[in-house]
C-alpha cells in the first residue's frame, strides 16, 4: 500500500518496515551491508572489497534525475529495527516492464523480509508495470523462492557476469504478469 510520496518516489508500507527513497543519509549502514562478500557475490553489481567512496557515488548516482532506476530504502526503525533493512529497485524497461532488484542485509536473512518487500512493490506497483522480470543467481534458491512465493514463474537459465566473483554466473529467470 503506497502511504505518501517523498520526491518522485512513494513511501509503500509493508508489514515490519517502510520501502522509502534512498537518502544520503543510508550510505553508511548501506556501505556496511554492502562490503560484506556474501552480498556483493549475491549481485551483479556490488564489487568485492568495496572501494572506498563507492557507495557515497552510488547513492549521490541515485539521487539525480536520470539514475534509470527506482530505489526504495527496507527502513525498520519505526518498528524498532535497522533503518536500512536492505534495498529494493525498479528498472523500467520496454513496453510497460521493469526489472526488480532486491538484497537484504546478511543479518536479516531468512526472516521473510525480502519476501515482505517484494510483496509490497507486487502489491504498489509503482511503475504500473504490465510485467515484472527479476533474475536470480542459481546458487541462490533462497532468492529464487522469494519470487516464486511473490507470484513470479520461472522462465529460463540465463547467465551474467558478476563483479565480485570477477566472473559469468548461471541466473534464473522469472516473470510476474501484473494484472
Amino acid at each position: 500500500m503506497i502511504q505518501e510520496q517523498i520526491g518522485l518516489l512513494p513511501v509503500i508500507r509493508a508489514e515490519r518496515f517502510v520501502l522509502r527513497p534512498l537518502r544520503l543519509s543510508d550510505v553508511g549502514l548501506i556501505a556496511f551491508y554492502t562490503s560484506d562478500k556474501r552480498v556483493a557475490e549475491a549481485t551483479r553489481v556490488i564489487p568485492h572489497p568495496l572501494p572506498d567512496g563507492a557507495t557515497e557515488a552510488y547513492v549521490t548516482r541515485c539521487l539525480t534525475d536520470g539514475c534509470g532506476e527506482d530505489i526504495w530504502v527496507m527502513d525498520g526503525s519505526e518498528q524498532g529495527l535497522d533503518e536500512v533493512l536492505g534495498i529494493v529497485s525498479l528498472t523500467p524497461m520496454d513496453r510497460s516492464q521493469s526489472e526488480i532488484v532486491y538484497w537484504v542485509a546478511p543479518a536479516f536473512w531468512n526472516t521473510g523480509l525480502a519476501s515482505e518487500a517484494v510483496n509490497a512493490i507486487v502489491a504498489a506497483n509503482p511503475h504500473q508495470a504490465r510485467t515484472l522480470f527479476a533474475e536470480v543467481f542459481q546458487d541462490n534458491p533462497g532468492s529464487a523462492r522469494v519470487l516464486t512465493n511473490s507470484g513470479f514463474e520461472y522462465l529460463g537459465d540465463a547467465e551474467t557476469f558478476c563483479v565480485a566473483r570477477n566472473s559469468m554466473v548461471p541466473t534464473w529467470t522469472y516473470v510476474r504478469k501484473m494484472s
